[in-house]
């Protein structure tokens, strides 16, 4: 049996129409129940899987400062003043980096979109200079990375810059790459199958598939993998 089933998607609609502090307070139990113990519960399944592809990444199933992302939203900056993510967030990321932005293997899961995702999503310039000069000067193993993600339905999003970076011309073969603000690889999924018993499995065997990518961007990054 799957630990995600289709009440926890219907807890998740119902947020979105019900997104303030004192509904959620009041249906907290229903969370717990809906949401957030099935998503700890896959996280527990999912250690093997993610272990066996690098011990440097990290599945941790806590409710706060664990693999599952917080279920509050960070308002502050934002137009939507809604307090609550109506999706459930999980990264597998590399236990050198501090936050959502270190590398790392991510599921998404909400009513309007299902995916799951590889790789770096907004490196601070530091890093995303390292990262485009590893493509730079070793493009055959992000050509590798690439072509084994194509195969498997990845397919790289992300912000992209308008121009050339600095210092790179526009004639360069790997441009569109180098013009990539995040390096993240995304491939959807539909809720039957998150729903389905051997969802841990099914994850586990697409993660593989961007194992090239995250070599890749840990070698430019000087991270071990």
């Amino acid at each position: 049996m799957s630990v995600f089933t289709p009440e926890c998607f219907n807890f998740l609609n119902l947020l979105s129409v019900n997104n303030d502090r004192e509904w959620f307070k009041a249906n907290q139990q229903q969370y717990e129940d809906k949401v957030r113990t099935p998503a700890l519960l896959f996280i527990e399944a999912m250690q093997p899987h993610i272990q066996g592809m690098s011990p440097r990444l990290t599945a941790v199933a806590k409710k706060v400062g664990g693999s599952m992302m917080r279920p509050q939203r960070d308002s502050r900056f934002s137009k939507d003043k809604t307090p609550y993510k109506t999706n459930i967030g999980i990264q597998f990321r590399h236990f050198q980096g501090k936050d959502v932005h270190a590398p790392g293997l991510y599921l998404h899961i909400a009513n309007d979109r299902c995916f799951i995702g590889a790789g770096i999503w907004h490196p601070e310039s530091k890093a995303l200079n390292a990262i485009r000069t590893c493509i730079d000067e070793n493009p055959n193993g992000y050509k590798k990375a690439l072509r084994e993600l194509t195969a498997k339905g990845f397919e790289m999003q992300g912000s992209q810059l308008i121009r050339p970076p600095k210092g790179y011309d526009k004639q360069h073969p790997m441009l569109d790459e180098l013009k990539r603000k995040d390096f993240i690889a995304i491939k959807p999924l539909t809720i039957d199958q998150i729903c389905q018993a051997d969802f841990a499995e099914t994850c586990a065997q697409e993660f593989a598939a961007c194992q090239q990518l995250m070599r890749y961007l840990c070698f430019a990054l000087d991270l071990d993998y």
